[in-house]
């Protein structure tokens, strides 16, 4: 385990660069050109994701979640 101390500029400059990131990453997972990078960028998107949650609000987690598509049939309603 490791700690890490930041000052308020230091925590907003590393949610800059998380979320230029992410939306990058995010921006590369819908495009269908795009299909040998796709399993690397998710598995570094989560990676992201966890780190951008230890700095960031509920509100701003919550807009870069990833949506699961795969929905059971008996979960429908």
């Amino acid at each position: 385990m490791l700690g890490l101390l930041i000052n308020d500029k230091e925590k907003m400059e590393l949610e800059y660069l998380l979320k230029r990131e992410m939306d990058e990453i995010l921006f590369d997972l819908q495009d269908d050109r795009i299909d040998h990078l796709v399993k690397r960028n998710k598995e570094k998107y989560n990676i992201l994701f966890r780190l951008f949650k230890r700095v960031s609000t509920e509100e701003e987690c919550l807009m870069y979640m990833r949506v699961k598509t795969n929905l059971t049939k008996g979960n429908q309603s």
